[in-house]
């Protein structure tokens, strides 16, 4: 028998001013990653400042004062100004919109790409889900005369319906393609476990894959949401009646009509970004995770 010696490790070497010299694996500090993620924060950081302490600052004192110094006084008077001016009505009608296109375009999604996974086979369904990455490759805007022909035809310009019906189209391609990634991860014993118990693909659809898809579900609900609720040129197109109007629309109307009275104008932004800020606070970990496991699939 040999018997083999282990090598005493080897301590790093250290330079004449007592520091340690960094072994093949360690890692460098990237300052100028870090510089730039500082310069991008503040770049990002010092219009949200701005629109804030100016919006609590009175009309009278916004040219006289520094922009980027608050208010020795802040006044909540903007805000009551803007809820004042039908702002409740726009944010019922962005609620209706988004809640009316979010829930029907995930249901769809959901099981057009349960179908899609486990149908794979057929040639029906590839069909299916190429013509849904299809609709990724179009641009809403390409289409806004088509939508808008559609509309009219359909008698239904100048409603909260025109809004739902075009953002339920555009929201399903992307959510498929989500959906339909994470479903392909389920294992598929489990499918087949389920189909020896007797269990429906009705049943299989919402006591399986919904539960085990749950982070997908989150994450495309949160992102149509965000794109629904700051959607403008629909609402635009498809609207004319102030009483149709939504929150991105509206906070148009606003700059028109306090075009000089900028704090107001910038309350009324506050107001507008204030929900998705809190749902985004909310579900951000939800959201990131499931776009990057869904695309990196």
């Amino acid at each position: 028998m040999t018997a083999t010696l282990a090598k005493p490790q080897q301590r790093p070497q250290t330079t004449a001013r007592g520091r340690r010299r960094r072994g093949p694996g360690a890692r460098r500090r990237n300052w100028p990653g870090a510089l730039a993620g500082w310069i991008w924060l503040v770049i990002v950081a010092v219009p949200l400042y701005w629109t804030l302490i100016t919006s609590l600052k009175a009309q009278s004192t916004y040219y006289t004062s520094n922009p980027l110094v608050p208010s020795g006084t802040p006044t909540l008077d903007n805000y009551r100004l803007v809820i004042e001016s039908d702002f409740v009505d726009y944010f019922v009608n962005s609620v209706v919109v988004t809640a009316g296109a979010v829930i029907p375009a995930v249901a769809v999604s959901f099981m057009a790409a349960y179908a899609i996974v486990r149908g794979w086979r057929m040639r029906f369904l590839r069909t299916v889900n190429g013509l849904f990455l299809m609709g990724l490759a179009i641009p809403l805007q390409a289409t806004v005369i088509p939508v808008y022909l559609i509309i009219i035809r359909l008698h239904l310009y100048d409603s909260l319906l025109a809004l739902i019906l075009p953002s339920i189209a555009f929201a399903i391609p992307l959510s498929v393609l989500v959906l339909a990634n994470f479903i392909r991860d389920v294992p598929k014993e489990l499918f087949d476990s389920m189909r020896v118990d007797g269990a429906t693909e009705w049943a299989t659809l919402w006591r399986l894959a919904a539960p085990l898809t749950r982070p997908a579900l989150i994450t495309v609900t949160i992102y149509n949401a965000l794109t629904i609720w700051n959607g403008f040129l629909l609402p635009l197109i498809l609207t004319q009646s102030p009483s149709q109007r939504t929150l991105p629309l509206a906070l148009w109307s606003f700059q028109g009509q306090y075009g000089v009275n900028v704090p107001a104008v910038l309350a009324a932004v506050v107001l507008t970004t204030l929900p998705i800020l809190i749902l985004y606070v909310f579900g951000r970990r939800q959201l990131l995770s499931g776009l990057t496991a869904g695309f990196g699939r």
